[in-house]
């Protein structure tokens, strides 16, 4: 079964929820750009894993000018893109195992689920946190940030290996209908 066969069997909700965002992502790498420094040279992410007020402070001074609009910007705009990957996400964990009735399938499909929403809600605090942080970053709002986005990068990496499993658990390809 090819790529272009797999994207037209999906259902227009999930279709549009791939789209809405990969260009929500692809707008926040662009505007990433200008945030990625000497300091910073991850960007927004350098700033999500700044553990101390003094990490966070040194990347917000190399964000002279337009770079402090566009994190701000970043951190705005994320709110939006944790939305549509969460959803996303869980209409993609529903479309995998549609057609798998069993209790493992399911257990294992709660468990992703969760994951998902886990860190679509540490996303959200994170930003909060991110955003409080910008003057004047504190050590307790630099690290509740930092330990927010790896509960969100683990939530997401565990989720989709779930997926995986998932789907290579599957003997048959996904029954159309």
């Amino acid at each position: 079964m090819d790529i272009v066969h797999i994207i037209r069997s999906l259902p227009g909700r999930l279709k549009l929820g791939l789209v809405v965002t990969t260009l929500m992502l692809a707008a926040l790498l662009v505007i990433n750009q200008p945030l990625k420094t000497s300091s910073a040279p991850q960007g927004i992410v350098s700033y999500q894993l700044a553990a101390t007020a003094d990490q966070s402070m040194a990347i917000l001074r190399s964000w002279r000018g337009d770079a402090m609009v566009w994190a701000q910007v970043s951190l705005w705009l994320d709110f939006l893109l944790v939305a549509a990957y969460v959803f996303t996400l869980l209409m993609l964990t529903n479309q995998l195992t549609r057609d798998r009735p069993g209790v493992r399938e399911r257990n294992v499909a709660r468990w992703v689920r969760a994951l998902f929403v886990s860190a679509g809600v540490s996303d959200v605090a994170e930003n909060i946190l991110l955003l409080n942080n910008l003057n004047p970053p504190t050590d307790s709002l630099s690290l509740s940030a930092t330990l927010c986005a790896l509960v969100k990068f683990t939530g997401l990496l565990l989720g989709i290996a779930g997926l995986v499993i998932i789907r290579a658990a599957r003997r048959h390809p996904l029954a159309h209908g």
